[in-house]
């Protein structure tokens, strides 16, 4: 049962230590994983027996499961289990209502964010010499299962890792009003020599294309990403080529648009930063809000029309006999000359019965690793409008077995300074009234990246022709996750 906090005190409260016999017993049963349960903030309601049954059942049916769980949810016995996995850590919400899933695996994901600001890296030895800490955390971010204030910064003020002095009574108001008042946030009394804003673009492509190369559907999901060092309490207003904005404003003339290419984007659908004033944001579409301290993710976006797609790849296969594969994939550039990308990286995946490859590549290294079934081909930079390619032969071993080969997708890292939903972004100011200083005394740095594409080829169903020792297939192709953010 974990141990109710006074949520009304005023003081700073540190994680109590203990000693290295105590950590080892706490943590004997959290070997490989960590489960949060919800339910244990509902001691009234949840017997401690039902919640050492839901932690067996869980460890049972998805952690040791004999197949893999791919859905999120697992339903055990009218329980409803919600799981992300970091590293090889679980982290798991329990319910027996009918609740909103959308929510608890926010919070789930914001417990993650927490955890790393507070210990960096989730692993199981920091799981171990921080479970105190993690107890405290959710003892205040959790009220009877409801989530509360899971800022990080609110929450650094009061639950610290060492032992502190106690505070006075300025100290002590400022640490309730931030936690009670409206801008929970953000504390006041912040200062800086220097203010400075960073915003960054980042946006990732999903594909689905026909193997005549025919784009059957596509979107862009995009992250708008701030990194905050401001004075006092500033107000920002973000403005971006949003198609609506730009109607209403009267501009977007066909001139303009023939000069400056992709004048507008129009966002399906969006979600903010609790920092941001939606009412201002539904009725002048304009992107308001006090920027919490440091770092912080202001928005995500999601937009379906005019993409430009960074990369075009094409992978064949040829299958010689039984015991031979010759595999071709080709990457082309499809962004300005002058632009590089960087840090390419193409995994293509090979049977499990490889004996052997042999690559020939025209630029950059690659290298088979047996121990990932994958050739991996990496290019340092590569211009616009360029192509290249890359030829192996892998031999195979005989083998019984009588499934065919399910050819997984191919996958690819890079980046592109470049945003390919065709978002811009108009202006960036900053207000700070009280302090007295404006938008020209902030340094101001705007980065549009590209990181990751996902493209899926539909299968070619292609019957081999009567006494033809080989056919040509294309492989799936699927992407990725940034080399670095």
């Amino acid at each position: 049962m974990l141990h109710r906090g006074d949520h009304k005190s005023t003081c700073q409260r540190a994680a109590p230590k203990h000693s290295r016999l105590e950590r080892t017993h706490i943590t004997g049963k959290l070997r490989k994983f960590l489960i949060l349960l919800a339910a244990l903030s509902l001691p009234s309601i949840v017997p401690g027996v039902w919640r050492r049954n839901a932690v067996d059942a869980f460890r049972v049916n998805v952690i040791h499961a004999r197949q893999q769980v791919r859905s999120p949810v697992t339903n055990i016995a009218r329980t409803s289990f919600f799981h992300v996995k970091r590293s090889n850590i679980w982290l798991a919400a329990v319910t027996k209502q009918n609740v909103n899933a959308a929510m608890v695996f926010e919070f789930l994901y914001k417990m993650c964010d927490v955890m790393t600001a507070y210990f960096g890296k989730i692993s199981e030895e920091n799981i171990k010499n921080n479970f105190v800490l993690i107890y405290e955390l959710l003892d205040e971010i959790l009220d009877f299962g409801y989530p509360q204030n899971s800022e990080t910064g609110a929450l650094k003020t009061f639950i610290t890792q060492q032992g502190i002095k106690s505070q006075t009574k300025e100290e002590q108001s400022q640490i309730t009003s931030q936690v009670t008042g409206q801008i929970g946030w953000r504390r006041e009394g912040i200062k800086y020599r220097r203010n400075e804003l960073f915003l960054d673009v980042l946006e990732s492509v999903n594909l689905l294309m026909s193997p005549q190369g025919q784009v059957l559907s596509a979107h862009v999901s995009g992250r708008v990403v701030m990194k905050s060092y401001l004075s006092g309490m500033p107000e920002c207003k973000f403005g971006m080529n949003d198609k609506i904005v730009i109607e209403k404003q009267g501009k977007g003339t066909a001139d303009e648009t023939g000069k400056s290419g992709k004048q507008s984007i129009a966002i399906d659908d969006c979600t903010f930063h609790q920092c941001v004033r939606l009412s201002k944001f539904d009725s002048e579409r304009s992107i308001s809000f006090i920027p919490p301290d440091g770092e912080f993710e202001l928005m995500r976006y999601r937009t379906t029309k005019d993409i430009i797609l960074p990369f075009r790849v094409i992978p064949l296969v040829r299958e010689v006999g039984r015991t031979k594969l010759e595999v071709k994939v080709v990457i082309k550039s499809n962004f300005k000359p002058s632009l590089l990308a960087q840090k390419i990286e193409v995994r293509i995946p090979t049977p499990l019965n490889t004996s052997g490859v042999q690559v020939i590549c025209m630029k950059g290294k690659a290298k088979y690793k047996a121990s990932e079934n994958a050739i991996v081909w990496k290019i340092k930079r590569m211009a616009g409008m360029k192509e290249s390619q890359i030829s192996a032969e892998i031999e195979l071993l005989p083998t019984n077995d009588k499934k065919k080969w399910a050819r997984p997708p191919i996958s690819m890292n890079f980046e592109v300074p470049f945003a390919p939903s065709g978002l811009k972004v108009r202006y960036l100011k900053v207000f700070e009234p009280k302090l007295n200083y404006s938008d020209h005394d902030v340094i101001k740095w705007v980065s549009l990246q590209v990181h990751s594409e996902k493209i899926c080829l539909a299968p070619l169903q292609i019957e081999r022709p009567c006494g033809s020792p080989w056919e040509w297939t294309r492989l799936p192709v699927l992407s990725y996750h940034p080399c670095c953010s």
